[in-house]
């Protein structure tokens, strides 16, 4: 599983023009899932996000968890992290993993967050054409890789 964790000062998700999730202060955390992926890989990650200290303390300095701020998070699924693009000029995800294995991986991620941190993280709807808009806090953006674990 590969995500992009971005803290925000703000963050939404919006469906047809429903917002389906928004937050002030928080995370907002754009996963891939690729066919290798295993349920060992979204603990390792959900736990990785629910610890990582990203927040700014009283002198400014990231020593403060999500969970320390009680701040939101907003995860969205996003198959084209896993893009590949050395040949040609249209990427291909071929690596992402097909819906039927994706969903219920995404699903038990969300409830490992949700475990972690002790609140239902928002989402968009896995697969839909959502717009997701935040305003990036830093900017602090993390990519992590549940394959470089080492």
């Amino acid at each position: 599983m590969r995500v992009v964790v971005q803290r925000v000062s703000s963050a939404s998700v919006t469906i047809d023009g429903v917002q389906t999730a928004a937050i002030d202060t928080g995370l907002l955390v754009l996963v891939g899932i690729e066919e290798s992926d295993a349920e060992e890989d979204a603990a390792w990650l959900s736990a990785k996000i629910s610890g990582l200290r990203i927040f700014g303390d009283e002198n400014g300095i990231m020593n403060f968890s999500l969970k320390d701020i009680d701040g939101g998070i907003i995860v969205v699924s996003q198959f084209t992290l896993h893009a590949l693009t050395k040949k040609g000029n249209r990427p291909s995800y071929i690596k992402a993993a097909r819906p039927e294995k994706a969903i219920p991986l995404y699903q038990y991620f969300i409830d490992q967050l949700e475990a972690g941190l002790g609140k239902r993280p928002g989402t968009g709807i896995f697969g839909a054409d959502m717009k997701v808009a935040l305003i990036n806090d830093g900017p602090v953006t993390i990519l992590m890789d549940s394959k470089n674990k080492s």
